[in-house]
């Protein structure tokens, strides 16, 4: 599968700095780390602008452990047709409650697909692209009323 890399000019980043990803729940503010990780924000950005992400689910939704969402498919085996590279040297952000990363199924395969955790998960830093951070209550409120199969309405970057 062909690694696709994206515009990660400062021109660009500048503007990718937040994210909203409104469920049926209600809506995820997320604050994006373009600096840290600028291919993968750019990556995320393209595909929620281009409605990627309109009315997929979350696939996957472990209890104490992440939210996965972006799989085309619903499956989790599916993605947008291309990888990205990890992001993880020089990314100093951990695996913490609220955060999003890239999911993938080994270095440097990731896509679409994303999750957001439930709780920290310091297995997984090193890993893992983190490229968000979840700041507010009311976003971990509906964070942590996800249940697998609830609906992605849209991402607004």
């Amino acid at each position: 599968m062909k690694t696709k890399t994206f515009d990660t000019s400062k021109e660009v980043l500048d503007k990718l700095q937040f994210a909203m990803i409104k469920t049926q729940k209600g809506n995820m503010s997320i604050r994006l780390f373009p600096n840290e990780a600028p291919n993968t924000v750019a990556n995320f950005a393209s595909l929620a602008q281009s409605g990627f992400y309109d009315n997929l689910n979350f696939h996957r939704v472990i209890a104490g452990f992440v939210a996965q969402g972006g799989c085309p498919e619903g499956s989790g085996r599916g993605g947008p047709g291309y990888s990205i590279a990890c992001e993880l040297e020089n990314n100093p952000h951990k695996h913490l409650k609220g955060t999003l990363s890239m999911a993938h199924a080994g270095r440097d395969t990731g896509g679409s697909q994303f999750f957001i955790c439930f709780a920290p998960q310091p297995h997984l830093d090193g890993e893992h692209t983190i490229f968000g951070q979840i700041e507010d209550k009311e976003s971990l409120k509906v964070l942590d009323s996800l249940k697998e199969g609830d609906i992605i309405l849209t991402i607004i970057v």
